[in-house]
C-alpha cells in the first residue's frame, strides 16, 4: 500500500534561483539527495541571520528525510579568511584557538535552536590540495592566470555563462563599472583564486609560491569532494548569490565540464526594525543575545513562521508575537491533555496516521510547495481551532485525536515537542525578571491550595494576585493547578 508520504515525493517542488522558477524536485540519484550549504566564517559568535540559515536548511533536510530520501547534508566551515586573521591579531590569540572556540559556540547555538547537525562539516584548511588541483586545471584551460605578485585570478570573461545565476550581464557590468583595475588584474571583475603570502599570515606551498586560497575556491573544492562534480541542492543566504555563488559556478563548471548544482536555493534577508542588520547601526544581534531574552523554541518558531525565501523583519514585537502564537498551540495541547487525563506522546504509527488525515494532506501540500513552513504552521493552527471547538462540545476523544495529529505534524518542524509545562513555565534565563524561580512559584501554589483548603480565601486570592503581578498565570482544573509565564 502506498503511503501519503511516498506519494508526496512526486509532488515536491522547489524554487530554483538559476531558472527563477519552481520545478518538480528530481534528484540525480533516485532516493538520495546531496545538499551543500555555504556555512559560516568563524571569527565571532553567530548572529540571527546565521540562525535563519541553520533553521531553514535544517527543516529542508528534515522534510526530505520525511519523504524517505537519504540526505547527505554538507555545510562547510571557513576557517581561514582575512576577518579571522585580523580578529586573531586583535585578540593576540592563535588562529586555531580562535576558530575552535567559535566553532564550539556555533554548535551550541545550533543545538539550542533544535537543529540536527549536518552529515559533513568540512573545514577549508583541510582541502588546500583539492583547491590547488582545481586552480591548476583552470590555469591549464586558460580560465585563470597568475599575476606578477604571486596571486592567481579567475578570468571572468573566459566563462560564457558568467552572470547566469544572478541575472547579470558581464558586458553591462563592465560598461558601468567604477571598479579600479588592480595592477595584476586583466579585468576589474576577475577574482582571486590564490593569494600570495603576506608576513605573519598562515600560508601553504603552491605552484605559484607560498600563499593561501581565496574565499570562492573553498566551496568548489569542498562541495565537489564531498558530493561529486554535480549534486542536487546548493544553498546559502541571498547575499551570497553574487558574487560568491556566481564565482563558484564559473570555476566549478570550467574545471569539471559538468553542471555544478541542479538546484540553487537562497534564504531571504533578515532586517532589524526595518533596517539591514549591521554592527555600525547598532542593530546587530547574536543568537545567544536573542536566546538570553527569548525561549529558543520561540526563536525557531519565529524563523519558521515566514517562508524561507521571504525577507523577515526582526524585532522584539515580532518575537513577542511568535512567543504568544507558540504558547497558544502549547496551551491547546495542555487543555487536551487535561481533558483526556494523559500526556501526549507520539510514535511512528501516529505520525503515519497524521499524514493520512485531512490536516496531513494540507500539511504535505504546504511543505511540498517549496518547503512553505508559513503555510504549514497555518495548518497547525487550524487543528488547534478544531481541538478547542471539540473540547467545548465535550468531544474529548475527537479533540485527543486531533491533538495527536497536531504534535505529530509539528515534529518535522521540531516545534511542540517539549512537555507542555516545560515550555509554558520556561524563561530564557535562569529565572524571571521578578526573581521568582520555579521552586518559589510551586511553593506559592501549594500555599494557595492550603489556604483554600482552610477556607482562607483572602490569602488564596492574595497569592494569585502576587503571581499575576509577576507575570505568572494560574489555571485551575480538575487535575489541579498549573501555571505558565505570561
Amino acid at each position: 500500500m502506498t503511503t501519503p508520504l511516498a506519494k508526496a515525493r512526486l509532488g515536491l517542488t522547489n524554487y530554483d534561483s538559476l531558472t527563477a522558477s519552481k520545478q518538480y524536485f528530481e534528484p540525480l540519484d533516485a532516493g538520495k539527495v546531496g545538499m551543500y550549504v555555504c556555512g559560516m566564517t568563524i571569527y565571532d559568535y553567530c548572529h540571527i541571520g546565521h540562525a535563519r540559515i541553520m533553521v531553514a536548511y535544517d527543516v529542508i533536510s528534515r522534510w526530505l528525510r520525511q519523504l524517505g530520501y537519504e540526505v547527505n547534508y554538507v555545510r562547510n566551515i571557513t576557517d581561514i579568511d582575512d576577518k579571522i586573521i585580523n580578529r586573531a591579531a586583535e585578540n593576540n590569540e592563535p588562529i586555531n584557538e580562535l576558530t575552535e572556540r567559535f566553532i564550539t559556540a556555533m554548535h551550541d547555538d545550533e543545538l539550542a535552536l533544535g537543529c540536527i547537525p549536518p552529515n559533513q562539516e568540512p573545514r577549508a584548511t583541510d582541502y588546500i590540495d583539492e583547491m590547488q588541483d582545481i586552480i591548476e586545471t583552470l590555469v591549464a584551460g586558460s580560465y585563470a592566470y597568475a599575476g606578477n605578485k604571486g596571486d592567481v585570478y579567475y578570468a571572468v570573461d573566459s566563462f560564457a555563462g558568467y552572470g547566469k545565476l544572478s541575472k547579470r550581464n558581464l558586458d553591462e557590468m563592465q560598461a558601468g563599472s567604477r571598479v579600479e583595475v588592480e595592477n595584476d588584474k586583466r579585468n576589474p571583475f576577475d577574482f582571486v583564486l590564490w593569494k600570495a603570502a603576506k608576513p605573519g599570515e598562515p600560508q601553504w606551498a603552491s605552484p605559484w609560491g607560498q600563499g593561501r586560497p581565496g574565499w570562492h575556491i573553498e566551496c568548489s573544492a569542498m562541495s565537489t569532494k564531498c558530493l561529486g562534480n554535480t549534486f542536487d541542492i546548493h544553498g546559502g543566504g541571498h547575499d551570497l548569490q553574487f558574487p560568491h555563488h556566481e564565482n563558484e559556478i564559473a570555476q566549478s563548471e570550467a574545471s569539471t565540464g559538468c553542471k555544478y548544482a541542479r538546484n540553487w536555493m537562497h534564504v531571504g534577508f533578515i532586517n532589524v526594525d526595518g533596517e539591514k542588520m549591521s554592527k555600525s547601526l547598532g542593530n546587530f544581534f547574536t543568537i545567544r543575545d536573542v536566546m538570553a531574552k527569548y525561549h529558543s523554541e520561540t526563536v525557531r518558531y519565529f524563523l519558521l513562521s515566514s517562508h524561507y525565501r521571504s525577507q523577515v523583519n526582526f524585532s522584539d514585537v515580532a518575537l513577542d508575537e511568535a512567543h504568544n502564537s507558540l504558547s497558544r498551540l502549547y496551551n491547546t495541547l495542555k487543555i487536551a491533555e487535561q481533558q483526556k487525563g494523559q500526556t501526549l506522546e507520539i510514535n511512528e504509527h501516529l505520525i503515519n496516521d497524521a499524514y493520512s488525515s485531512d490536516a496531513g494532506y494540507f500539511f504535505i501540500q504546504a511543505m511540498n510547495d517549496d518547503f512553505n513552513t508559513s503555510a504549514a504552521t497555518s495548518v497547525l493552527f487550524g487543528l488547534a481551532r478544531d481541538i478547542n471547538k471539540a473540547i467545548k462540545s465535550e468531544e474529548v476523544d475527537k479533540a485527543w485525536q486531533w491533538a495527536q495529529q497536531l504534535k505529530a505534524l509539528a515534529q518535522v518542524l521540531n516545534i511542540l515537542q517539549q512537555p507542555v509545562s516545560q515550555f509554558l513555565q520556561a524563561v530564557a534565563g535562569d529565572q524571571a525578571d521578578d526573581g521568582l524561580t520555579d521552586a518559589v512559584i510551586d511553593g506559592l501554589i501549594i500555599e494557595r491550595a492550603e489556604a483554600k483548603a482552610n477556607k482562607d480565601f483572602t490569602r488564596a486570592d492574595e497569592v494569585r494576585e502576587q503571581l499575576k503581578a509577576a507575570g505568572i498565570e494560574l489555571e485551575d482544573s480538575r487535575a489541579g493547578t498549573t501555571w505558565r509565564r505570561a
